[in-house]
């Protein structure tokens, strides 16, 4: 359900929960009664699920308190497959 915003002379902004088409061009203010009208506002659109919004989830997430590790990432190298044929050693390193 859409929240929808109303402006209370009295009392200021406050937020309704209603039903898609139910709101009101007027609403009693749940403070003092006072008739207030609604405000219009942006919609409250929402990316969860998809891999970019999790990634700037995990971002903002880390940027206050970081993910520890136990130890550096392993050596891409180490796992690499070394050749034993003596005539390699003369080929050029990256």
């Amino acid at each position: 359900m859409p929240i929808h915003e109303y402006r209370c002379p009295e009392c200021g902004v406050f937020e309704l929960l209603l039903r898609m088409g139910t709101a009101t061009r007027e609403s009693a203010c749940p403070g003092c009664g006072t008739p207030a009208r609604r405000l219009v506002s942006a919609p409250g659109l929402s990316r969860a699920g998809t891999p970019a919004a999790r990634l700037i989830e995990r971002t903002e997430r880390t940027a206050s308190r970081p993910d520890v590790v136990a130890a550096p990432p392993p050596d891409p190298r180490k796992g690499a497959r070394t050749s034993g044929n003596p005539l390699h050693r003369r080929l050029p390193r990256p």
